[in-house]
Order: structure tokens, then sequence, then C-alpha cells
């Protein structure tokens, strides 16, 4: 774990190699993965608010390696590098549509739909590899976190998905079999 939510805000983190999934608590025994980051991405960016306390965790999916830049540094080198700040200014524009568009989802999709598109999600932001799995390994609770259900629906939406060939779970790799099957169960989901 890099931060923990509640922590004091010291500084901001640079992805250099590894994965990592940036969760909140949902109440004491549940939690919602916000986001996944992955090389050249930010984290701890959420914690530059007024109160300076990080409101989400941030855990490594595997072993990785993170740039740290404390806080006084950070701030010093956005006044003097405008172009820096531009994208600081693009990225956290970017992460409020996101959250944004996660929020409408989580509120109007079903839980399949909500299931399908984290799959979807996943493979978009981390690609595949040459086997072509998402070129990520996730543990089932970390996804039932990210598409914000239980454990148990998202082990019979599972089970579903394989029976009609849709992507096929091997461990914690997956692999999407028919992306047109769950594109079209994520678009009959009217928002």
């Amino acid at each position: 774990m890099i931060f923990k939510e509640g922590d004091a805000v010291h500084g901001i983190y640079f992805v250099y190699t590894g994965s990592f999934k940036i969760h909140k608590r949902w109440d004491k025994d549940k939690e919602l993965i916000i986001r996944f980051a992955r090389p050249s991405d930010i984290i701890g960016h959420m914690g530059l608010g007024k109160r300076l306390l990080y409101p989400v965790s941030a855990t490594a999916l595997e072993p990785s390696v993170v740039c740290y830049l404390d806080m006084a540094f950070f701030e010093a080198t956005l006044k003097v590098n405008t172009e820096l700040a531009y994208m600081m200014i693009r990225f956290l524009a970017n992460e409020l549509d996101n959250s944004h568009r996660s929020m409408r989802d989580l509120a109007h999709m079903s839980v399949k739909a909500r299931i399908a598109q984290a799959f979807i999600s996943l493979h978009e932001q981390f690609g595949i590899d040459e086997q072509g799995f998402i070129d990520v390994e996730i543990s089932r609770q970390d996804i039932s976190s990210f598409a914000g259900t239980t454990y148990e629906t998202l082990f019979k939406v599972l089970n579903e998905f394989a029976k009609l060939n849709i992507l096929t779970l091997t461990g914690r790799k997956i692999l999407i079999t028919d992306h047109l099957k769950l594109q079209e169960i994520v678009n009959r989901d009217p928002i």
C-alpha cells in the first residue's frame, strides 16, 4: 500500500512500472475500486484538496516502482513549469469526467452491464498480452469491487458469461472471447 484513506498528504506519485488499484472504503467490510493506475499515471492527486488528506487508498497489484515528489517540490515545479501545470489540468479534467461517468454507471446500469463494462474498461486501459489475456492480473474480489457489486453476484454473472463464451478467467487472467456480446450487454442498458 502506497498510502491509505485518511493519511496526511505529503506528496504525489507517478507510476513508473507496475499497476495499482485506487480504492475507497464502502463500509466496514467492502471497498469500491475507483480506478486502476499503470505506468505514466499519477496517484495521490486526489489528496490535493484543502484538507490535505488522501480520500482513497492506493495498493500495488504487482511489484511496482513509483516516483515520489514531495508536495513542496511538486507545487514549486507546477509554478514554474507551465507545460506540466497544463498537463495536470488536463489529467484532472479527464479524472473528473471518468468519475462522473462511473457514478452515472453505478446508479443507472444493471449489475450485469456494470460487470461487462468493467471488463471492457480493463481491456481498454491495460491492453492484452501475447496470449490475448488482459495485461493485468486481478482478483475476482477486485473485479467485483471495480464493478460495484458483491463477489457472489460477480460469480453468477461470470458463470453466465462463460456459458455464453463471452470470456474466460484462468486464475487472475482474463480473456475476452467475444467483445461484441460484451458490448451488447453494456449497450442494452439505456442511460
